[in-house]
């Protein structure tokens, strides 16, 4: 059947694939954007509170952590290519139910994460310019956000690529300025092991709670998952090449970053962790520094950062809503752009609200985005271990058994250091999922191919 639209013009019916457009190095460049170089920078003051000043060990722990989920999801992906993602994997694996709890949960990390980079945005860009509040800056680029991946895929690539350009090159001009500080005796005075071992600051708990922070900082590469049906070519490889080159990417750049900041950072006191980045800055390199990693964080890195978060989320709603899990019009593509622009008007109109209801909770906002995403790695280790080793009979011992076992391990302790806020929200939010889910099933709208 045709359909108009008087607000977006004419239409052809529409259809139900995604446009292969992408490269290996495309995937690249997104899980890259998704993942944000300069990740480290936003959540620096608290991991290294948490870590007792071990920040370089904890984010290594992070790396460990997350290589046994990229070596899950290039498994599946490379069995079970869908834009679903997780959701899409624990459906073929563990069946129907399994598969909508998956993606329940990860629609509370997805959902969560454009939110809270609007905020992010959005207290630094009022600090910069008061006369606008943080309700009307979280609009306005939200606003942005979708009317460039309005575009398309190939458009968002093209900004991704001269965003993580760009911030590689400011990257490297903050380590270069933290070496020269070091030399002038700032901090250790010379470039140490400290933030990976110090003497008396090793504490299980306390380096399990700041390596749960800092997953948040690798959150992303997981996300190139969601673009599995429009990436060009029969190698279903690709996919999962590109999610691991992008972790092992992240976690070197990381590790390099937060060793030399961690020597600099050494002795000083800060006034506030959420602008631990910025008051290091200032008294390392001079106050005229502060103003630009403030001006660098709330444009270049927001701003381009919350594109390939937008896009990510939109394929998990095109993916419930074609097997009918959600709201089927979710699952319609803009037939000129291929984009499913149904699913990321909902997902700009749901990231807004939250980020506008929750512009002063930004810790809770946190919480929310790392329980939804360690649940969701939960279910895609399950469910490599049943789709191989049980259903198929794998004996392939390390892929198909250490891995996502020893993937369930680390993501369980991972869970034990977290808040009691984000584990109690986190599970309102499973039960409400859950919930649902059953009406589905009561329904018979589980009952669906796979």
């Amino acid at each position: 059947m045709n359909e108009t639209t008087q607000a977006l013009g004419e239409f052809a019916p529409a259809p139900r694939e995604l446009q292969r457009t992408l490269s290996y190095h495309d995937l690249v460049i997104y899980g890259l954007a998704y993942v944000c170089p300069f990740a480290p920078l936003q959540i620096l003051g608290f991991v290294w509170s948490a870590s007792n000043g071990l920040i370089s060990l904890a984010y290594v722990l992070g790396a460990v952590c997350m290589y046994f989920t990229a070596k899950s999801y290039a498994m599946m992906t490379e069995s079970v290519p869908t834009a679903g993602s997780v959701y899409g994997f624990a459906r073929h694996a563990l069946g129907p139910f399994a598969g909508f709890v998956a993606g329940w949960m990860l629609l509370l990390d997805y959902l969560m994460i454009p939110a809270y980079v609007y905020v992010l945005m959005a207290v630094a860009m009022t600090d910069l310019v008061p006369q606008v509040s943080r309700a009307e800056w979280i609009v306005l680029i939200s606003a942005l956000t979708l009317g460039i991946n309005w575009f398309g895929v190939v458009v968002t690539s093209r900004v991704n690529l001269l965003s993580v350009g760009l911030q590689l090159l400011f990257l490297a001009v903050i380590v270069a300025l933290a070496l020269f500080a070091l030399h002038q005796g700032k901090g250790t005075g010379a470039l140490t092991f400290q933030p990976f071992y110090t003497p008396g600051h090793l504490e299980a708990h306390s380096l399990f709670a700041a390596t749960s922070i800092c997953v948040m900082s690798f959150l992303g590469f997981d996300a190139i998952s969601t673009l599995a049906e429009e990436v060009k070519g029969n190698d279903r490889r690709t996919v999962g090449r590109a999610i691991v080159a992008v972790l092992v990417l992240s976690a070197a750049l990381f590790a390099v970053v937060t060793w030399v900041l961690g020597n600099l950072m050494n002795g000083y006191q800060f006034k506030d962790l959420a602008t631990a980045t910025y008051e290091l800055g200032g008294w390392a390199f001079g106050p005229w520094a502060a103003i630009v990693l403030a001006w660098t964080m709330a444009t270049l890195v927001g701003f381009t950062n919350a594109l390939p978060m937008q896009v990510g989320v939109a394929r998990v709603l095109f993916a419930m809503g074609r097997d009918r899990q959600l709201p089927s019009a979710l699952s319609k593509l803009h037939p000129k752009y291929g984009t499913p622009y149904i699913g990321m008007l909902a997902t700009a109109a749901i990231s807004l609200t939250v980020a506008i209801a929750m512009r002063s909770k930004m810790d809770e906002l946190v919480s929310l985005v790392n329980f939804g995403a360690l649940s969701a790695f939960l279910l895609l280790h399950v469910s490599v271990f049943a789709f191989f080793w049980v259903r198929r009979r794998s004996r392939q011992w390390f892929a198909h058994l250490v891995v996502p076992v020893a993937g369930i391990i680390v993501v369980l302790a991972v869970m034990s250091g977290m808040s009691s806020l984000a584990m109690t929200l986190g599970v309102v939010w499973l039960i409400a999922g859950a919930s649902y889910g059953l009406v589905l099933r009561k329904r018979h709208r589980d009952a669906l191919a796979i």
